[in-house]
């Protein structure tokens, strides 16, 4: 058992992943991360597993693990996600399968399995990562945001299902960072998308950052089934 807040991350080998692990060790929490491929974040407090979020047994066993290590878990964030942009008369099945079985069976499989062991904890919180891909229906991105339209979904429902045991969810949705993620699409693209944001930058991890420490918050208890996206995009 441990006094310290207890925060299990996916995809945290890299990019807003990364980062947030980075942040919230650096506020004295104990970090659970994981990711398809090992990371190189050696820190006090941190641990990480290598697993595949859409393979059932795998995810299991962590929380399983987290259980027995540590005894509680105080919050999730499902950051792991893959992306697919380009038209969808060109995206093959097998890309269809990988986007949805990562961006939408993974956060489902997670959500399911750490609400087992969240619901023991005051406060406890679940923050699923979306992105304004959905509301702006971006053309060359039709399955990915269509995976997040349904996480953004799921995190409704679920947020009514989980109520009841004390446990928040919420979502937030960035604009392009510059990550893995974007690194593939055309400047011109994201030069075009940036200029049609009320607030035309890109993000930062931090901006992301800031607004699931807003959902953490104890005093924001009676705030749940929200989706933030950021940039002034609605």
């Amino acid at each position: 058992m441990t006094g310290r807040p207890v925060i299990l991350i996916t995809g945290a080998r890299k990019g807003i992943g990364r980062h947030l692990a980075l942040h919230y060790l650096d506020r004295g929490a104990l970090v659970v991360g994981c990711s398809r491929q090992p990371s190189d974040l050696e820190a006090d407090g941190y641990c990480h597993h290598c697993v595949d979020v859409c393979d059932e047994p795998a995810v299991r066993r962590v929380l399983s693990v987290v259980r027995e290590r540590l005894g509680t878990l105080h919050v999730l964030i499902n950051n792991a996600g893959v992306a697919a942009m380009n038209h969808a008369l060109l995206t093959p099945m097998e890309t269809v399968r990988r986007v949805l079985e990562t961006n939408v069976a993974g956060t489902f499989l997670f959500c399911r399995e750490a609400a087992k062991l969240l619901r023991s904890a005051p406060h406890a919180r679940i923050v699923n990562v979306t992105t304004v891909a959905v509301p702006l229906r971006l053309e060359g991105e039709a399955i990915y945001a269509a995976s997040k339209a349904a996480v953004e979904m799921l995190t409704r429902v679920l947020a009514r299902e989980v109520a009841p045991l004390g446990i928040t969810c919420n979502a937030v949705g960035p604009t392009p960072i510059e990550t893995d993620l974007i690194r593939g699409v055309p400047r011109e693209k994201i030069d075009r998308l940036v200029a049609s944001q009320a607030i035309p930058r890109l993000g930062q991890p931090a901006d992301v950052a800031n607004v699931i420490d807003f959902f953490l918050r104890p005093e924001s208890d009676f705030i749940t089934g929200q989706v933030i996206y950021l940039g002034g995009v609605s």
